[in-house]
Protein backbone atom coordinates (compact mmCIF):
# COMPACT_ATOMS: atom_id res chain seq x y z
CA UNK A 1 0.00 0.00 0.00
CA UNK A 2 0.71 3.38 -0.86
CA UNK A 3 1.73 5.74 1.93
CA UNK A 4 1.02 9.92 1.30
CA UNK A 5 2.06 12.77 3.19
CA UNK A 6 2.47 9.63 6.31
CA UNK A 7 -1.49 8.53 5.28
CA UNK A 8 -2.13 5.57 3.96
CA UNK A 9 -3.57 5.54 0.67
CA UNK A 10 -7.26 4.24 0.30
CA UNK A 11 -9.04 3.67 -3.09
CA UNK A 12 -12.83 5.26 -3.18
CA UNK A 13 -15.62 2.58 -3.52
CA UNK A 14 -18.57 4.51 -4.23
CA UNK A 15 -22.01 2.47 -2.75
CA UNK A 16 -24.58 3.49 -0.89
CA UNK A 17 -24.65 -0.52 0.24
CA UNK A 18 -22.53 -0.92 3.43
CA UNK A 19 -22.80 -5.07 2.69
CA UNK A 20 -21.17 -4.72 -0.82
CA UNK A 21 -18.36 -2.94 0.84
CA UNK A 22 -17.53 -4.61 3.68
CA UNK A 23 -17.71 -7.80 1.22
CA UNK A 24 -15.21 -5.77 -0.96
CA UNK A 25 -13.22 -4.35 2.20
CA UNK A 26 -12.49 -8.30 3.49
CA UNK A 27 -11.72 -9.02 -0.37
CA UNK A 28 -9.00 -6.79 -0.92
CA UNK A 29 -7.68 -6.24 2.30
CA UNK A 30 -6.25 -9.91 1.50
CA UNK A 31 -4.32 -8.40 -0.94
CA UNK A 32 -2.83 -5.47 1.12
CA UNK A 33 -5.58 -3.05 -0.77
CA UNK A 34 -7.50 -0.65 1.26
CA UNK A 35 -10.87 1.57 0.35
CA UNK A 36 -12.60 3.94 1.62
CA UNK A 37 -16.30 4.12 1.26
CA UNK A 38 -17.87 7.02 -0.22
CA UNK A 39 -21.82 6.74 0.35
CA UNK A 40 -23.15 8.39 -2.35
CA UNK A 41 -26.33 7.17 -4.97
CA UNK A 42 -25.48 7.89 -8.96
CA UNK A 43 -27.66 7.23 -11.99
CA UNK A 44 -27.41 4.48 -13.70
CA UNK A 45 -27.87 4.07 -17.44
CA UNK A 46 -30.72 1.70 -18.86
CA UNK A 47 -28.17 -1.72 -20.01
CA UNK A 48 -28.95 -5.07 -19.95
CA UNK A 49 -25.24 -5.67 -19.35
CA UNK A 50 -23.90 -4.43 -15.60
CA UNK A 51 -20.38 -3.70 -17.57
CA UNK A 52 -22.15 -1.27 -19.43
CA UNK A 53 -24.07 0.43 -16.13
CA UNK A 54 -20.56 0.44 -14.26
CA UNK A 55 -18.81 1.99 -17.37
CA UNK A 56 -21.13 4.63 -17.81
CA UNK A 57 -21.42 5.32 -13.72
CA UNK A 58 -17.46 5.60 -13.15
CA UNK A 59 -17.07 7.49 -16.04
CA UNK A 60 -19.46 10.33 -14.89
CA UNK A 61 -18.20 9.83 -11.43
CA UNK A 62 -14.75 10.35 -12.29
CA UNK A 63 -15.59 13.32 -13.84
CA UNK A 64 -16.99 15.00 -10.58
CA UNK A 65 -14.66 13.37 -8.24
CA UNK A 66 -11.25 13.63 -10.21
CA UNK A 67 -9.89 10.94 -8.31
CA UNK A 68 -9.53 7.37 -8.48
CA UNK A 69 -12.21 5.02 -7.64
CA UNK A 70 -14.35 1.46 -7.90
CA UNK A 71 -17.52 0.66 -7.97
CA UNK A 72 -19.38 -2.38 -8.83
CA UNK A 73 -23.38 -3.25 -11.09
CA UNK A 74 -23.88 -6.94 -10.01
CA UNK A 75 -27.36 -8.67 -11.47
CA UNK A 76 -29.29 -12.20 -10.92
CA UNK A 77 -29.78 -13.78 -14.44
CA UNK A 78 -32.57 -16.65 -14.47
CA UNK A 79 -32.25 -18.47 -17.81
CA UNK A 80 -36.27 -19.51 -17.90
CA UNK A 81 -37.14 -15.49 -17.35
CA UNK A 82 -34.99 -14.64 -20.49
CA UNK A 83 -32.03 -13.04 -17.86
CA UNK A 84 -34.31 -11.28 -15.81
CA UNK A 85 -34.03 -9.31 -13.44
CA UNK A 86 -30.01 -9.16 -15.02
CA UNK A 87 -28.67 -5.35 -14.68
CA UNK A 88 -32.14 -4.24 -13.10
CA UNK A 89 -31.53 -7.00 -10.59
CA UNK A 90 -31.52 -3.61 -7.86
CA UNK A 91 -34.37 -2.21 -8.84
CA UNK A 92 -36.65 -5.49 -9.27
CA UNK A 93 -35.06 -6.24 -5.62
CA UNK A 94 -37.22 -3.15 -3.92
CA UNK A 95 -40.35 -3.88 -5.82
CA UNK A 96 -41.11 -7.87 -6.05
CA UNK A 97 -38.04 -8.75 -3.57
CA UNK A 98 -37.31 -12.59 -3.74
CA UNK A 99 -40.79 -13.67 -3.10
CA UNK A 100 -41.81 -11.85 -6.55
CA UNK A 101 -39.03 -13.79 -8.22
CA UNK A 102 -40.11 -17.10 -6.87
CA UNK A 103 -43.64 -16.05 -7.89
CA UNK A 104 -42.33 -15.32 -11.29
CA UNK A 105 -40.44 -19.36 -11.39
CA UNK A 106 -43.56 -21.34 -9.84
CA UNK A 107 -43.85 -24.24 -12.76
CA UNK A 108 -40.55 -23.19 -13.94
CA UNK A 109 -38.47 -26.88 -14.02
CA UNK A 110 -35.06 -25.17 -15.22
CA UNK A 111 -34.33 -22.86 -12.96
CA UNK A 112 -30.66 -22.20 -13.74
CA UNK A 113 -29.40 -18.81 -13.02
CA UNK A 114 -26.36 -16.88 -12.79
CA UNK A 115 -25.11 -13.96 -10.82
CA UNK A 116 -22.96 -11.58 -12.74
CA UNK A 117 -20.40 -8.97 -10.81
CA UNK A 118 -18.48 -5.86 -12.84
CA UNK A 119 -15.94 -4.27 -11.08
CA UNK A 120 -15.03 -0.63 -12.77
CA UNK A 121 -12.06 1.21 -11.67
CA UNK A 122 -11.38 4.59 -12.81
CA UNK A 123 -8.13 6.22 -13.07
CA UNK A 124 -6.88 9.43 -15.17
CA UNK A 125 -10.26 9.52 -17.05
CA UNK A 126 -9.86 5.43 -18.40
CA UNK A 127 -12.12 2.67 -17.19
CA UNK A 128 -10.77 -0.92 -16.64
CA UNK A 129 -13.46 -3.55 -16.22
CA UNK A 130 -13.46 -6.93 -13.72
CA UNK A 131 -16.39 -9.72 -13.95
CA UNK A 132 -16.88 -12.35 -11.96
CA UNK A 133 -19.70 -15.27 -12.84
CA UNK A 134 -21.26 -17.63 -10.46
CA UNK A 135 -23.52 -20.19 -11.87
CA UNK A 136 -26.37 -21.90 -10.22
CA UNK A 137 -29.88 -22.15 -10.10
CA UNK A 138 -32.66 -20.48 -8.46
CA UNK A 139 -34.48 -22.15 -4.96
CA UNK A 140 -38.11 -22.99 -4.91
CA UNK A 141 -38.28 -20.98 -1.32
CA UNK A 142 -36.11 -18.74 0.79
CA UNK A 143 -33.83 -20.14 3.01
CA UNK A 144 -31.15 -18.91 5.23
CA UNK A 145 -30.25 -15.38 7.26
CA UNK A 146 -27.08 -14.52 6.19
CA UNK A 147 -26.00 -12.19 3.41
CA UNK A 148 -28.08 -9.81 1.25
CA UNK A 149 -30.19 -9.19 -1.46
CA UNK A 150 -31.05 -12.64 -3.78
CA UNK A 151 -29.01 -15.00 -1.54
CA UNK A 152 -32.04 -16.53 0.30
CA UNK A 153 -32.70 -17.92 -3.26
CA UNK A 154 -29.68 -18.28 -4.93
CA UNK A 155 -27.60 -21.98 -5.24
CA UNK A 156 -24.20 -22.17 -6.63
CA UNK A 157 -23.00 -24.92 -8.58
CA UNK A 158 -20.08 -24.88 -6.49
CA UNK A 159 -21.39 -25.73 -3.09
CA UNK A 160 -22.92 -27.84 -0.49
CA UNK A 161 -26.35 -27.04 -2.68
CA UNK A 162 -27.91 -24.80 0.35
CA UNK A 163 -28.11 -21.01 -0.49
CA UNK A 164 -25.84 -18.56 0.20
CA UNK A 165 -27.98 -17.07 2.90
CA UNK A 166 -27.16 -20.59 4.40
CA UNK A 167 -23.94 -21.38 3.80
CA UNK A 168 -21.93 -17.72 4.05
CA UNK A 169 -18.47 -19.97 3.93
CA UNK A 170 -19.27 -21.22 0.39
CA UNK A 171 -20.07 -17.44 -0.88
CA UNK A 172 -17.22 -16.09 0.02
CA UNK A 173 -15.39 -18.83 -1.53
CA UNK A 174 -17.00 -18.46 -4.92
CA UNK A 175 -19.23 -15.68 -5.17
CA UNK A 176 -19.05 -13.66 -8.73
CA UNK A 177 -18.00 -10.39 -6.46
CA UNK A 178 -14.70 -12.79 -5.05
CA UNK A 179 -13.95 -13.41 -8.57
CA UNK A 180 -14.25 -10.19 -9.89
CA UNK A 181 -12.57 -8.58 -7.00
CA UNK A 182 -9.41 -10.63 -7.28
CA UNK A 183 -8.92 -9.76 -10.70
CA UNK A 184 -9.10 -6.30 -9.56
CA UNK A 185 -7.07 -6.91 -6.91
CA UNK A 186 -4.01 -8.18 -9.33
CA UNK A 187 -4.22 -5.80 -11.55
CA UNK A 188 -4.12 -3.58 -8.65
CA UNK A 189 -0.94 -4.87 -7.62
CA UNK A 190 0.50 -4.47 -10.87
CA UNK A 191 0.04 -0.76 -10.11
CA UNK A 192 2.17 -0.66 -7.07
CA UNK A 193 -0.10 2.02 -5.17
CA UNK A 194 0.08 4.24 -8.01
CA UNK A 195 -3.23 5.24 -7.68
Amino acid sequence: MQKKSGKETRILFVTSNPHKFSEAERILNEYGISIARFPTRYPEVRADECGAVASAAASELYRKLKQPLILEDAGLFIKALNGFPGAYSAWAQGKIGNRGVLNLMKGTAGRHAEFKSVYAFAKDGRIELFEGVCKGKIAHAEAGKYGFGYDPIFVPDEGTGKTFAQDPETKERVSHRRKALVKLAKYLKKLKGDW
